[in-house]
Order: structure tokens, then sequence, then C-alpha cells
């Protein structure tokens, strides 16, 4: 490639317009009577010069197109470190109560045989601390199966995030997720209640899952999970008449 940005055509085409534009000037003899010359001189539109000039930016251009395209040659594009190949992990999703809300009003108040009537009084009677463990199992689950989700060993599937909800929308969301782990045949799921001063959520979800027949057991979570802020809730396997 020439030193010039332009190629040589341009650069020809260039002094052409030169060469015009100065002809034009001496449209006097040598003289000076003022008389044309013999052989008339046509001048370059104004047309013709912004289409020159045209040219000549796009030749400026492209020859910059080139330099770059050259000097990127053989240049790979860097993978995002920081961006992560989706897992089969990932499918554990943790949702927020106000969306479970909107998803359930979208699915209708079908509670797939879930027997919903909680008692928030009941609940309430027996508070519990904000840092207290978590610990229900029912008297016919294997203390192996037991030990398996207080270790985190059993994998969850959906979580609902009850943080700032009352206790109206927390009973609505926790009853929400339940469905849709029996209809969707899951068995374990987590709810995040968080601590609190007085503990006020953790008290209900605490009493409304010893209330559901289809709770085979419930601890508190390990540390990676949530710890003491957050429940592993282990449900009956549904049977084949409950997903038809």
């Amino acid at each position: 490639m020439a030193n010039s940005l332009f190629s040589k055509e341009m650069q020809d085409q260039l002094k052409e317009l030169k060469g015009q534009l100065s002809k034009g000037r001496d449209t006097t003899d040598a003289n000076g009577d003022g008389q044309k010359p013999t052989e008339p001189v046509s001048l370059p539109t104004q047309k013709q010069v912004k289409k020159t000039v045209k040219q000549l930016d796009s030749e400026h251009i492209d020859d910059d197109k080139v330099l770059f395209m050259q000097a990127m040659h053989g240049v790979n594009q860097l993978k995002d470190k920081n961006t992560r190949t989706p897992t089969a992990a990932d499918k554990s999703t943790t949702v927020d109560a106000a969306t479970l809300s909107k998803r359930a009003a979208a699915q209708g108040a079908d509670t797939g045989g879930l027997d919903v009537g909680l008692s928030d009084m009941k609940a309430l009677l027996s508070p519990v601390a904000s840092e207290a463990y978590l610990s229900f199992k029912q008297p016919t689950l294997q203390n192996k199966v037991f030990t398996q989700l207080k270790q985190g060993k059993l994998r969850w599937y959906d979580a609902v995030d009850i943080h700032g909800c009352t206790i109206e929308e927390a009973r609505e969301a926790l009853t929400t997720l339940l469905v849709q782990a029996k209809n969707n045949n899951e068995t374990v799921v987590k709810v995040v209640h968080g601590k609190g001063s007085e503990a006020i959520l953790k008290t209900c979800v605490n009493g409304w899952l010893r209330q559901l027949p289809e709770v085979l057991a419930f601890c508190s979570a390990p540390p990676k999970d949530g710890g003491n802020g957050a429940v592993l809730v282990l449900l009956k396997k549904a049977k084949d008449d409950d997903k038809r």
C-alpha cells in the first residue's frame, strides 16, 4: 500500500481537478486584452467537485477499514471470564413471594389436592427464636433420609423468598410453592423466611409446615443454603392418581 491513503487512480483524479481549476483562472491571453482563448475551457461544475471529494472520502474510509482489518488479522475474541456456562444445578431457582403469587394467579386456584387449611393462630402459639434451628420429621420417615435432608444432600428444586411479606402474603406464597412442587412431582423445596428480631415469619413457617400431612420433614438449611434463615422441606411423592 502506498504511503498516501488515496489510491493512484484517486490521486490522478485530484490532479486533473486541480488542473481544470487552474485553466479556469487563466481566461485571458498574455497581452491582457481580455479576449477569451480560442479553445473554450470547461470548468468542473459544483456537482462534479462534490462527487470527486465524496469519492476521495470514500477511498479514505475504505483504506482505514483495510488497515484495521490487517491489524486485527489473527486476533481471536476473548471469552468473558465472568460469564458462566449454565449447568443442571441452575435449574434450582428462588423467586420472591410476589412473583410466585402472580404465577399462581395465572395458573388458577387449583390446589392439586394439597390441604391448604393453615391456621395462623396455631402457628403463632409456638414462637421460635430468630437463631433457633428448626427440625421436624414424620414418624414414618427413615432417619437416614432425614439426616440427608439436614446435611443438604437432597437437591431442592424450587424456592421462595418471603422476606418483607405480610403473614397473609407469606402463607399464600408458601402454599403456592408446595402446590407447584406437588404438581411437578418435586420432593424437596426451600423456603427463605429470614430471621428478624421477632422471627414472626419464621414462627409461621414452622407452624404451617407442621399442619400439612404432605410434609414428611423440614429442617433449617445448611449454611450454603441460608442457614437458620431458611428451611428445606421434604414432601411426599405424588401418587399416580394425583398426577392425573
